[in-house]
């Protein structure tokens, strides 16, 4: 359907245009963050529920 120039240089029109343009951004950044690897941020902070010892079955054996 084609739509005559009039419709295409309406207000409505060029917000509806900039709504689906903003949506659009946000789905392909949507997509593009769901397809990167999860990053866990406990990995990179400090322990603080290291054993003092070791509980090993192998008590004596080196890390």
């Amino acid at each position: 359907m084609i739509l005559p120039e009039s419709v295409l240089t309406s207000d409505w029109f060029a917000a509806l245009a900039a709504f689906v343009a903003i949506n659009t951004a946000i789905y392909v950044t949507l997509a593009l963050v769901k397809t990167m690897p999860r990053i866990y941020f406990r990995d990179y902070m400090p322990r603080i529920y290291e054993r003092s010892e070791t509980r090993s079955i192998y008590p004596d054996a080196e890390k």
